[in-house]
């Protein structure tokens, strides 16, 4: 009869979920939030994680601790601020802020688990084995932004004259630019218009670009999906502002600051869900068994005053597919 009480007692255990790192020290996890940009810039997306954190069952300074690294758009110091938050021993890794991030994460630890939130293809990036399976310590959600480039020039299109340009703006230091420069010429070959692959590193290039954009008289711009370009929004729209160029942006962020329009998903959905996932392997789950989300709802914003400014008349089928249509 013992014989018999200890193995259901065994099976009931091994039937447990696998207590995460703070916990098995009998202490308040400790989550680490690892960022390419700044407290400021990402606000909103840090709110909706922790609104997916406490759907979770995690409050900070409650049950849970958050020790937050910004890079300030500065991505050569993510490795070292990675390797801060392994030696912190945090439970948790989030890595927001684009692929970058995530790949600094990944290499500074094999064994803590790691959630990411991304805008390309975490496959071909390297970060996981697959979107059902992502295998090792880490998982997320993405945006697949790769797959909207196709679109965004599809509005831009509608605007440019016929024989204009469309200029694809990238940051060269990104780790996306091989990938998302053959995704522009799949795309210009889809659209059938001259597309013309422009550089900025740094905010304070901003202007000059668009500067010499407006010289070769561009029809629009369409900024890559970006940490540097989301970050540096205000920059951004100001820029296109003083060269009265059309710009298609990613995030609704954008033409509410004044920019001509956006295509893309919601961030704060994504964050959400990286805070659901980060409770959940708090509780115990694996992230190898956690899989890959994808953004699920995608919005057309677009900036009426901001059109008329410009001198672009808006198309009555695209206002009327408009998601939301700031006036």
């Amino acid at each position: 009869m013992r014989r018999r009480r200890f193995i259901a007692g065994l099976g009931a255990a091994v039937a447990l979920p696998f207590p995460a790192r703070g916990q098995r020290q009998g202490k308040t996890p400790v989550v680490g939030l690892l960022g390419a940009g700044s407290a400021q810039g990402y606000a909103a997306e840090v709110a909706a994680f922790h609104a997916g954190l406490a759907e979770a069952g995690f409050i900070e300074h409650q049950n849970v601790s958050i020790e937050y690294r910004w890079a300030d758009d500065q991505l050569d110091r993510l490795p070292g601020l990675a390797a801060d938050l392994v030696r912190q021993q945090v439970s948790v890794i989030v890595s927001a802020g684009g692929t970058a991030t995530a790949l600094a994460a990944k290499a500074a630890t094999p064994t803590i688990p790691i959630v990411f939130s991304v805008g390309g293809d975490p496959v071909k990036a390297g970060l996981v084995a697959s979107l059902n399976r992502p295998g090792a310590n880490i998982t997320g959600v993405t945006a697949f932004s790769d797959l909207l480039i196709t679109k965004r020039f599809e509005l831009a299109r509608d605007f440019v004259p016929q024989g204009a340009a469309i200029a694809y703006l990238l940051n060269p230091n990104s780790p996306n630019s091989a990938m998302r420069e053959k995704d522009v010429r799949d795309a210009a070959r889809v659209i059938n218009r001259e597309i013309r692959i422009s550089f900025a590193a740094a905010t304070e290039q901003f202007d000059g670009v668009f500067a010499r954009l407006a010289q070769e008289k561009i029809g629009a711009i369409i900024p890559a999906d970006d940490p540097l370009f989301t970050n540096g929004g205000a920059q951004l729209v100001a820029a296109a502002a003083r060269h009265a160029i059309p710009v298609i942006y990613q995030y609704r962020q954008f033409p509410v600051a004044g920019g001509l329009m956006s295509y893309g998903p919601k961030l704060e959905d994504n964050y959400h869900q990286v805070g659901i996932y980060v409770g959940r392997i708090l509780k115990g789950e694996h992230p190898a068994d956690l899989p890959v989300m994808r953004s699920s709802k995608f919005t057309l914003i677009i900036n009426l005053k901001t059109a008329q400014t410009l001198g672009l008349t808006v198309p009555p089928t695209l206002l009327a597919r408009a998601d939301e249509v700031i006036e």
